[in-house]
């Protein structure tokens, strides 16, 4: 995706890819990743994902013991615990759960598969674009530090 805007715009590789994404409203690689996973466990939770994934995760509430708490009346799965954090926190059972639960409850909340995909590429895109800003405001703030002794 990186090389497709860079050759869209026609621009060096040295140049940076994240305002060239902004200007073409594209997800970087990392929340495109997210957006995939998200999207897979929406439909893991809706039926209409290959049963061999939906059987991989469950909901809290579903759980024993997990009925009465805070977090059962919202849209939550259980993340398994792994003992390798690089290849098993990778894994499909345990990647799509973490990255579900960071979601905000109004996303989760969505009713169809199309409404979810425009809320969840709202949400990350935005995230795109505080992080863009907050590290753009570091970067100014850092360079011009001298003005202020």
């Amino acid at each position: 995706m990186n090389v497709a805007a860079r050759l869209i715009f026609y621009v060096r590789r040295s140049e940076h890819v994240t305002p060239l994404l902004y200007d073409l409203h594209w997800l970087r690689v990392p929340e495109r990743i997210q957006f995939r996973l998200c999207v897979l466990a929406f439909r893991c939770l809706h039926g209409s994902a290959p049963s061999y994934l939906a059987n991989s995760l469950r909901r809290t509430v579903d759980v024993a013991g997990h009925q009465r708490l805070r977090s059962s009346d919202v849209t939550t799965l259980v993340v398994p615990s792994t003992h390798r954090s690089t290849f098993g926190d990778r894994a499909f059972q345990v990647a799509a759960p973490s990255t579900w639960n960071r979601l905000p409850a109004s996303v989760r909340a969505a009713t169809s598969l199309s409404t979810f995909r425009k809320e969840l590429m709202t949400f990350l895109f935005r995230s795109i674009v505080t992080l863009s800003l907050t590290c753009f405001t570091l970067a100014h703030f850092s360079d011009h530090q001298h003005t202020f002794y």
